[in-house]
């Protein structure tokens, strides 16, 4: 059987019907639109290659082991892949709106954890694929791995024909207990078979346990309460969505200008609509604190397409005190370039693999209630998320038409009540932020400050190239 980790079943145990842990994306396609029967005969044929999306969770007697992943012997591809359509005129404003409220409402938990909507009624014949899948199946790399997998590299890819299939017999309950137990033992094994290799090179051993250290203190000294902002508090289970886009020709000419990373472009960029958030709030930007959670990945590269969640993270304060773009972005490449050589993302590692060898009743209950302490008493170490995702920089294509843009969605956790959520495809980089409805209803300032961010330092980077090509 296959078990969730710790960290997949941790998502299921954070949801609790005010904040729902699914990702999503949505995606514009060209015309002229697919019928749903089309759309749905595509995924069908192609769920041999990745059968998760006929599994669902199947939990464990008195919790007594991590949940495990199981066939569906009731699958129905008609429930799991959706038709809908926007009023006239169709605009942007109107599939923001529709986003929002497909990823208001949790998904089934006794279904396979995934849905995939046909939305018509774009303008100029477009329509959009919006595909929705809870975050204990996938992280942001495997989500766009799995999405890949239903779409084609190649326009004229034939649709593919349904292969037969038959669910697996349900496990027991005390084969579910068994399994659990012996996976517990295994994943014990598995710590106490590294330590021959250990033993072989105590001074690597060591120097890997003090980076771990490292990051854990590290990790300890960020997680105090930071000053109150508008943006952090309690949330509601409705959700707001908009999108920004920028050039990824633009980041690039910002990098070889003044340096460092396209995330740190983009850490820049998000400490601008911040700022201008919380200007537009009439709140006091220049010293305020914006903690942002970052999530890294730590997927081998022999491991994508396997759908799971393989990640750390880093705690990031966003330079949002500070007016000037350039400055905003120096600090960025500063603080970040100190950040990973912290070990911080370490740290969760060591957390995870701790967390994978401790009881797992004790692990949902721990979960539980500190979602119930959050209710009444937000958390305020988190200020938002923000998630940068490599997406394909090649087209794909959908029962032959291509895919134009790709604009992702991130899930709140009690206590943020924005994030952010970055994703790059064939040379376009997309912003796409969350809003808790009730209270944060002008997230669509953050979206163009974003964008004025980037085109800032894109004009500056510009004109630093023109001169340099004028002295040569």
């Amino acid at each position: 059987m296959d078990r969730l980790s710790t960290l997949d079943a941790e998502f299921l145990h954070l949801e609790d019907g005010i904040a729902h842990m699914h990702i999503a994306g949505a995606c514009i396609f060209e015309g002229p639109p697919p019928t749903i029967d089309e759309l749905r005969a595509l995924v069908a044929g192609k769920l041999h290659l990745i059968p998760r999306y006929r599994q669902r969770v199947q939990t464990v007697l008195f919790e007594l082991g991590r949940p495990v992943w199981v066939d569906d012997p009731h699958f129905n591809i008609e429930y799991h892949v959706r038709h809908s359509a926007l009023p006239p005129p169709g605009d942007d404003d109107a599939l923001c709106r529709l986003m929002g409220r497909l990823m208001s409402q949790p998904l089934d938990r006794q279904r396979p954890l995934w849905e995939i909507w046909l939305i018509e009624g774009l303008p100029d014949g477009r329509w959009a694929f919006i595909s929705k899948v809870h975050h204990c199946m996938v992280d942001g790399i495997s989500g766009v791995d799995l999405l890949a997998v239903v779409l084609d590299i190649d326009r004229h890819t034939p649709a593919p024909e349904p292969a037969h299939w038959e669910p697996a017999p349900e496990p027991s309950v005390p084969a579910l207990v068994l399994d659990a137990w012996g996976g517990l033992a295994g994943d014990l094994a598995s710590i106490v078979g590294r330590l021959p290799g250990a033993a072989r090179s105590p001074g690597r051993a060591l120097r890997s346990a003090w980076h771990d250290l490292e990051g854990v203190l590290r990790l300890g000294r960020t997680l105090p309460a930071t000053s109150a902002l508008s943006i952090e508090g309690t949330i509601g289970p409705h959700r707001r969505w908009c999108h920004a886009e920028a050039s990824l020709d633009d980041i690039q000419v910002i990098r070889r200008a003044f340096g460092g990373t396209v995330n740190d472009v983009v850490l820049a960029a998000c400490a601008g609509g911040y700022r201008a958030l919380l200007l537009h709030r009439g709140e006091d930007a220049d010293n305020a604190e914006v903690r942002t959670l970052v999530p890294v990945s730590v997927r081998a590269p022999d491991a994508h397409g396997v759908p799971d969640n393989r990640v750390s993270a880093l705690l990031y304060e966003l330079p949002v005190g500070v007016s000037d773009p350039m400055e905003r972005l120096r600090l960025v490449q500063e603080q970040m370039q100190e950040l990973k050589a912290s070990h911080m993302a370490d740290a969760g590692e060591v957390f995870t693999t701790l967390g994978d060898l401790a009881p797992p009743m004790l692990v949902g209950l721990a979960s539980r209630a500190a979602i119930r302490v959050m209710h009444r008493v937000p958390q305020r170490t988190i200020n938002t998320v923000t998630t940068n995702v490599p997406g394909p920089q090649f087209p794909l294509y959908c029962l032959g038409r291509e895919m134009l843009s790709y604009h992702p969605f991130v899930p709140l956790s009690h206590g943020v009540r924005v994030g952010t959520a970055i994703l790059s495809y064939n040379g376009q980089l997309s912003f796409g932020i969350t809003g808790d409805f009730d209270t944060a209803p002008d997230i669509g300032v953050l979206a163009g400050a974003i964008t004025s961010s980037i085109d800032a330092l894109a004009a500056l980077a510009g004109a630093v190239e023109i001169v340099e090509a004028k002295s040569e």
